[in-house]
């Protein structure tokens, strides 16, 4: 059952919303923003909603394939003086990794070059990188709120003070479509992967 509203929201790239909204990407790696609380990133929240940032996203850090979005993106008019929602996560999955090769095997299930993957492991190296696995859904209406300032900064959650009406969400991808990437990045670490 899909919650009817939602207040948390998970800061990521816009290139990489973008990617996920479209049913490109169904993982994201985490390791936490510079000023999150213990300096690690936590899955404290299972639904949330995906916050399109701007900062740090450069074309060098993408696929080739993928450059071009970003530059679309950046080519469209930015709003600093408010933020639209226009699709919910759901991690269906919290895996963690700590080794590179496992990293590297999941290049195809994700939009970013490997060396910046690879440089999201090697980031505070005694700890593991999450991946989380997405379900991810669009939202009946887009819904704009204003920024403030305590949205900002590079922490990962942020609790949103307006509550976010989700509407009729619909899966941005079917079932069975999403049950194969699943199971396909599970299959790129070496998991088994549970069949029917």
């Amino acid at each position: 059952m899909l919650p009817s509203n939602c207040q948390m929201a998970l800061k990521e790239w816009a290139v990489t919303v973008d990617a996920m909204s479209q049913g490109v990407q169904v993982l994201l790696l985490r390791k936490g923003g510079i000023h999150e609380d213990g300096k690690d990133f936590r899955v404290i929240h299972r639904e949330f909603l995906l916050y399109p940032t701007y900062l740090h996203q450069k074309e060098e850090l993408l696929q080739p394939a993928y450059q071009p979005a970003l530059k679309n993106l950046l080519d469209q008019p930015q709003d600093d003086t408010h933020i639209t929602f226009s699709h919910f996560a759901r991690a269906d999955e919290v895996l963690e990794i700590s080794e590179q090769e496992k990293v590297d095997d999941l290049e195809p299930h994700y939009i970013w070059t490997t060396a910046y993957a690879q440089s999201r492991l090697h980031w505070k190296p005694m700890m593991p990188l999450s991946l989380l696995l997405l379900r991810v859904y669009e939202l009946e209406n887009p819904v704009t709120v204003p920024y403030l300032p305590e949205y900002g900064g590079c922490t990962s959650w942020i609790e949103v003070l307006t509550n976010v009406q989700l509407g009729n969400m619909k899966p941005v991808l079917d079932d069975a479509e999403y049950q194969r990437r699943i199971d396909d990045i599970k299959g790129s670490l070496g998991l088994t992967v549970a069949t029917g």
